[in-house]
């Protein structure tokens, strides 16, 4: 009797078996994203078979980030490539203009739907060239000494990134929130996704964005008049946003030694300021700033808008945000 029953469900067995083997296998989706802010938003939209790479290694800059071998393959292998654009992820900028990323790659800075990008312009050369001279510096060679070229080359190029707006955009919710739709509409219309599961996680993250923007709103009321400054421009978007006043930034450039102009004229705001509180960011060196404010009445306080610590899950660009928040908090 026993031997009548196993002979059944053994052929039943095998047969599950037969007919998993002949199903085609599921098709893996796979995204790329210059920095961990931009994961953050996929992870928002996606779902959980996607896989997501980021290629600005924890403590890095976009600004000056040199890529490796392994980052070169998995964009090769990405279905989908997002990046801000030229203005932040200055490394990209040639490498993507490649006929091979065409159809492939999404610039989130300026258009909702990139899906290619175009080739660099020839005035973009000596911008370029002159990047790429400074990508080899080590952080000391950037950050310390303040040389007469330095002090020029960083009047003449102001980390505003040009005269154009403020490429840090994913510090501001509003503008994350647009660059999630762009993202969850581009990720809809790969062949290997769920378009609306993709739809209603964005109508959930949304929600929570809301949530947690009107909370955060609450909690840095009370700063409204604190007078803050920041390392560099990546804090303006979110100083604007939620009223708060940044009196000024420390380097008009990230990649160089700010100019001997610029260090007087900050330190002439601080001074003027009073109890002023400095935001820095670690990803830069800190001798130099350690150096023009001491003896001042400043309070300093650490956020890191390359969100390095932040898990890579559904609720991380929330997180992100409250981390900002916190850093802000911390200036009280």
């Amino acid at each position: 009797m026993n031997t009548q029953l196993r002979l059944p469900r053994a052929a039943f067995m095998t047969g599950l078996i037969t007919l998993a083997a002949a199903l085609p296998a599921a098709a893996e989706t796979n995204i790329v994203t210059s920095i961990k802010p931009l994961e953050l938003l996929v992870r928002a939209v996606a779902t959980d078979d996607v896989t997501v790479t980021s290629l600005v290694a924890p403590g890095g800059s976009p600004h000056n980030y040199t890529l490796r071998p392994s980052q070169r393959r998995a964009l090769e292998q990405a279905d989908a490539i997002f990046w801000v654009g030229p203005e932040v992820e200055s490394f990209l900028t040639r490498l993507l203009a490649n006929n091979e990323f065409s159809g492939r790659t999404h610039q989130l800075m300026g258009q909702t739907d990139n899906h290619s990008e175009e080739a660099p312009h020839a005035d973009d050369d000596q911008s370029r060239e002159h990047n790429d001279h400074h990508e080899h510096q080590t952080g000391e060679e950037k950050h310390n000494g303040h040389s007469d070229e330095h002090a020029q080359t960083d009047d003449e190029h102001n980390h505003d990134h040009g005269t154009g707006d403020d490429p840090h955009i994913w510090v501001d919710p509003q503008h994350a929130l647009e660059m999630a739709r762009a993202i969850a509409q581009t990720l809809s219309k790969l062949d290997s996704t769920n378009a609306q599961v993709i739809q209603q996680n964005l109508q959930a993250f949304e929600q929570r964005l809301n949530a947690r923007e009107a909370s955060i709103r609450e909690q840095l009321e009370p700063l409204q008049n604190r007078k803050l400054f920041s390392y560099h421009s990546a804090f303006t978007r979110f100083a604007e946003h939620y009223g708060l006043q940044l009196q000024g930034v420390l380097t008009l450039n990230p990649a160089l030694s700010p100019g001997a102009k610029h260090i007087a004229e900050v330190q002439n705001q601080l001074k003027q300021a009073g109890s002023a509180c400095l935001l820095t960011e670690p990803q830069f060196n800190t001798q130099w700033w350690k150096s023009i404010t001491e003896g001042l009445d400043i309070t300093f306080s650490t956020w890191d808008p390359l969100a390095t610590d932040i898990p890579a899950t559904p609720e991380g660009y929330e997180q992100f945000q409250q981390s900002i928040a916190d850093a802000v908090l911390n200036c009280r």
